[in-house]
C-alpha cells in the first residue's frame, strides 16, 4: 500500500488526540492566543471574545469551537490545531494577544 506523507502526517497527528469533537453549525473559530507571561491562558474567538484555556476546552467538547481536538500532556488537557494541509490556521501560528 502506498500512503503519501501528508496522509500519514494527518493520520499521526489525529492519533495523538484524545478527542475529535464535531462542531455545530454555528462553532467559533480560534483567531489569537491570550498569552500571560509567554504561556498561553486563553484564545480569542472569531467573534471577538476571549476565553480561558480550560473554557475553549469546554466550549471545544461540546462543539462550540471548529478546527481543533483536544489532547493531555501528564494531567493538563489542551487544543491542538486539526490537520488541514495548511500551517497557517495552527494554533502555533496564530497571532499572541495580551492577558
Amino acid at each position: 500500500m502506498n500512503i503519501d506523507k501528508k496522509t500519514a502526517g494527518a493520520e499521526l497527528a489525529y492519533a495523538a488526540l484524545d478527542d475529535v469533537p464535531t462542531p455545530k453549525a454555528d462553532a467559533k473559530e480560534i483567531v489569537g492566543l491570550v498569552k500571560q507571561r509567554g504561556r498561553i491562558s486563553g484564545y480569542q474567538l472569531s467573534d471577538g471574545s476571549r476565553v480561558s484555556k480550560e473554557e475553549g476546552i469546554a466550549m471545544a467538547k461540546s462543539g462550540d469551537i471548529k478546527g481543533v481536538g483536544i489532547a493531555h500532556r501528564k494531567d493538563s488537557e489542551y487544543l491542538k490545531s486539526l490537520p488541514d494541509g495548511s500551517e497557517n490556521n495552527n494554533l502555533g501560528n496564530l497571532p499572541s494577544v495580551s492577558g
